[in-house]
């Protein structure tokens, strides 16, 4: 057996951070077991949730609040979604991965189902698109349909070559004849 405590505990973190601390309905007692074993192989699981989540630099909460601010709902269609643009980005010194997990807060709030960040990068002149949803509403076939993007039926990512304001346009425009669906969830 070749897997010491380092190979371990990054096994370990790659599962916990995809399966979204083992909670998305993809998680099965397959999985468990598979983290069961690592543990025995001397992954911390406390060590590792508490350096993958309880971690923030200052700049990095200043940053969700602003995200949190610009938070909004779509009742009709049971979605929210949070926009950051570059300027709020800069201003806060944003650093790689510091939004992630933010598109989550969105989705946790109570009857939403469909949940999107929208965040500029001038840099590629693109707006990244992250998109997280509850129960069998697929944001990957969404996202394949409108946003150049893909991934699982809970969550996926795109992008947008239109403007900030626009690609929220066009987010809420869409949204209409999913309205069934999301609403059937």
């Amino acid at each position: 057996n070749t897997i010491d405590k380092d190979l371990a505990t990054c096994l370990y973190v790659g599962i916990m951070t995809d399966t979204g601390s083992f909670r998305f309905r993809s998680t099965t007692s397959t999985t468990h077991k598979i983290i069961a074993d690592l543990i025995d192989k001397g992954a911390d699981n406390t060590q590792i949730h508490n350096n993958v989540y309880d971690t923030n630099s200052y700049n990095r909460l200043q940053l969700l609040g602003c995200a949190l601010n610009n938070l909004k709902i779509i009742p009709e269609s049971r979605a929210a979604y949070i926009t950051l643009s570059q300027n709020e980005l800069q201003k806060l010194d944003y650093k790689k991965g510091d939004t992630e997990g933010f598109v989550n807060y969105a989705l946790s709030l109570n009857n939403v189902v469909l949940a999107a960040i929208f965040i500029e990068d001038k840099q590629n002149k693109i707006i990244k698109i992250s998109l997280r949803s509850k129960g069998d509403f697929s944001v990957n076939e969404l996202s394949r349909a409108h946003f150049q993007g893909g991934g699982h039926t809970n969550a996926a990512g795109g992008k947008s070559d239109l403007t900030l304001s626009e690609t929220v346009d066009k987010f809420i425009s869409i949204l209409p004849q999913y309205n069934n669906a999301l609403n059937d969830v």
